[in-house]
């Protein structure tokens, strides 16, 4: 793949990138409809093709945010058409790398040193380019290292990449405007979180000692070096393995994937029950997959810290039974958001109902409490409900956002770990071993 010898880094020239793929998508448009007058209908496949490489192309030259989004709508399936989520999967693990006399540049500026006078030998190439920096392979004493480097401009452009996203956001999503403000903060957050190494290196060392004390034997968590590690890099053990796509291909035993899957919902059970916090970027990029059924867990730059007065809130929802008393449904209903004093009766009447079949789909894999993740009719079910609710004019017209910000990540990383213990068909039990919330009444 060919190498980016430069990042645009000034608000201008970021947003001059982006607008020229905003024309570069009108002509696709053009085109569209002047195929259509000569041949008929023809379809949008080819519009949507070519719209897609068009804008990932310049979002994977402009990296950051940008690109970070671009990745985030690929992991929902059905909410972009094929050809856009297929194309911005390319953003996970592959997106084009940085030339090497940046990446020493960047280096030498965090650490003091260029990678030759650090390290016993450093990769020239990265062996994995994604949306917010790239990984090298480096060798020192005896070790074999991984060295993650951040694209230059991309902690000050967090801000300014959301606001050209947003409209795009809003077209291609058929999101209303308020759902975008909602969650536009908590989107920001998250990304501010994840541009700053210095974080992302003491959330991984923390929570790496947190899970290695709880005893989880088949995942791997790599050694972090903070001697070698700085605002914009961070250096840790290298772990082997592969990704989920070319691990699938290798035609794994039932047996290896039920391990996987159960290591995998057990990793994030404790983390979200005895630690409060959750790896928030559940895509395949981020994970490792072995022959013997263990894995490698590589990445806490994303991780959502769920607020202690918020915990209960959201979990009672999976409480068995809780659906089934009113009161209590529209209580914790109340609570989450999902209604409110301002709705009128008619709203309610639309939403109550609504979300209850919601929380009923998607939470089937906590109520029955073993799942087959292989159950192909369960995320046909699920794939069709979004869509029907992204279509639904009734839904779209609503006059403000539907649910508490904070369930954001929370529900992302779940939909984002369903679809991959279905990639991997996984039976999975899902009983809890770590709630530890109590039922009391939060709402005045």
């Amino acid at each position: 793949m060919k190498e980016q010898v430069k990042i645009p880094v000034s608000k201008v020239h970021r947003a001059s990138k982006f607008l020229a793929a905003g024309v570069k998508v009108g002509g696709n448009y053009l085109k569209h409809y002047a195929r259509e007058a000569i041949n008929g209908k023809t379809g949008k496949e080819n519009l949507h093709t070519e719209n897609a490489q068009d804008i990932y192309h310049a979002l994977s030259e402009l990296k950051g945010s940008a690109l970070k989004a671009a990745q985030m709508m690929s992991m929902d399936k059905n909410i972009l058409p094929k050809a856009y989520s297929d194309t911005f999967a390319m953003a996970q693990y592959s997106a084009p790398p940085l030339s090497y006399p940046l990446v020493v540049k960047t280096i030498k500026s965090n650490l003091g040193k260029a990678p030759a006078e650090i390290f016993d030998s450093f990769t020239h190439n990265a062996t994995n380019a994604a949306s917010i920096g790239q990984v090298h392979k480096a060798t020192l004493g005896g070790k074999t290292l991984a060295v993650k480097v951040q694209y230059p401009g991309v902690a000050d452009s967090v801000v300014s990449d959301l606001k050209m996203v947003k409209p795009f956001a809003l077209r291609l999503m058929n999101m209303s405007e308020s759902d975008v403000n909602n969650y536009m903060q908590e989107v920001e957050e998250r990304l501010m979180e994840e541009a700053d190494y210095e974080l992302e290196l003491q959330r991984s060392v923390n929570i790496t000692k947190a899970c290695l004390a709880e005893g989880f034997p088949g995942i791997q968590f790599p050694v972090y070096y903070p001697d070698l590690s700085g605002k914009r890099v961070i250096t840790m053990d290298w772990v082997d393995g592969l990704h989920l796509k070319e691990f699938l291909q290798t035609s794994p035993s039932q047996d290896v994937r039920n391990r996987i899957g159960q290591l995998l919902w057990d990793f994030y059970d404790f983390q979200v029950h005895s630690l409060r916090m959750m790896h928030a970027d559940p895509h395949p990029g981020n994970f490792l997959f072995k022959p013997d059924g263990s894995v490698g867990i590589i990445d806490f730059g994303c991780v959502k810290e769920i607020p202690d007065w918020f915990y209960p809130t959201y979990f009672r929802l999976h409480e068995p039974g809780i659906l089934d008393d009113y009161n209590r449904m529209i209580e914790l209903f109340y609570e989450n958001e999902f209604i409110s004093d301002r709705d009128s009766e008619e709203d309610k009447k639309l939403f109550i109902p609504l979300f209850r079949k919601v929380i009923i789909l998607m939470g089937q894999p906590f109520f029955e409490g073993t799942f087959d993740f292989g159950n192909d009719e369960y995320f046909e079910n699920v794939y069709a409900l979004s869509e029907s609710i992204y279509k639904n004019k009734d839904v779209r017209s609503s006059n403000h956002a539907r649910g508490n910000r904070h369930a954001l990540y929370i529900n992302r990383t779940y939909l984002g770990l369903y679809v991959m213990l279905h990639d991997l068909r996984a039976q999975v039990i899902t009983r809890s071993r770590n709630q530890s919330w109590k039922i009391t009444k939060t709402r005045e």
